[in-house]
């Protein structure tokens, strides 16, 4: 499933070219991903402009002029890219089909760039659309966590989330309550880089005091530290991933345990190998030797 690097990577290859754009008409080929789409959702968005194109955890957020706020998730195979008309119109007006995984077609026209389709398939169709008046009002935004890469994520925040919590620091770390946007793949990268078994209790990096272990500052930085190399390496492809001109992501080529069980750990001179154990039924990966349990007090 696209994570936070992925989904903020398409937003970045979507901003550019979709903000300011007109939607001169939108064709929806099915009517339903995960979830039906919202009713008279082409009606309600035909004739507006895309003010803004923003991102809050997993989800994407397109602002239009209307006042209204597209709501999109990619579940596990969705995807959003442009193709231009010239190339595109025969695929969908010579035979009058949309190719099979094309679910919805934006007719955009953008005074700096011309006119060109924007397209939303879904193979398996466990991403959704949403459309609301205002953001607040939506259930899947209610109760989310921090953004990793804001000033609101600090060691600080999360001792008071995690003081006295027996749950796994893995599992807590996925808990969007406790931060939005974080996944199985950057966790166990992030884990890893601090030195923190994925197995320790959430709690144990609180002291006392319930001020942050040295551990815990170390791993918001490790998370931050992914996340941005994650970005600037346009996401990582596992499977299907594709940003907005259809390419695959590239940091998969950076994991240091991530579905590397059996092989050597990278950490100069240590002579561990990685470990996958499997922890609320997803895989966690970690060196045994360098990622530790318990820490002075």
């Amino acid at each position: 499933m696209p994570e936070l690097p992925e989904v903020e990577t398409l937003r970045r290859g979507l901003e550019p070219f979709l903000v300011g754009a007109r939607i001169d008409g939108v064709t929806l080929n099915r009517p339903d991903l995960r979830f039906p789409f919202p009713p008279g959702l082409a009606q309600a968005v035909t004739g507006q402009s895309v003010l803004s194109v923003g991102r809050r955890a997993k989800y994407l957020l397109f602002t239009l002029s209307g006042g209204q706020t597209l709501l999109s998730h990619l579940g596990m195979t969705g995807s959003w890219r442009f193709a231009d008309r010239t190339v595109d119109a025969p695929r969908y007006h010579a035979t009058g089909a949309a190719p099979r995984h094309d679910h919805m077609v934006w007719d955009i026209s953008h005074p700096d760039h011309g006119h060109s389709h924007l397209i939303y398939a879904d193979p398996r169709r466990f991403g959704f659309i949403d459309l609301y008046g205002d953001p607040s009002e939506s259930p899947y935004l209610a109760g989310l966590g921090p953004e990793p890469l804001g000033n609101d994520f600090n060691a600080t925040r999360l001792a008071l989330a995690f003081m006295s919590k027996k749950a796994p620091i893995k599992a807590a770390l996925l808990d969007q309550r406790v931060v939005a946007g974080l996944g199985n793949i950057y966790v166990s990268e992030a884990l890893y880089r601090s030195h923190i078994l994925p197995t320790v209790p959430a709690g144990a990096l609180v002291d006392e005091a319930g001020a942050p272990r040295p551990a815990l500052e170390a791993l918001v930085v490790a998370v931050r530290d992914v996340l941005n190399a994650a970005i600037v390496a346009g996401g990582s492809t596992l499977r299907d991933f594709r940003n907005a001109e259809g390419a695959s992501g590239y940091f998969q080529h950076n994991f240091l345990v991530y579905d590397r069980e059996d092989e050597p750990c990278p950490t100069p001179l240590c002579p561990g190998h990685i470990t996958r154990i499997v922890q609320s039924g997803r895989s966690s990966f970690f060196c045994p030797l360098c990622q530790k349990a318990s820490w002075p007090a």
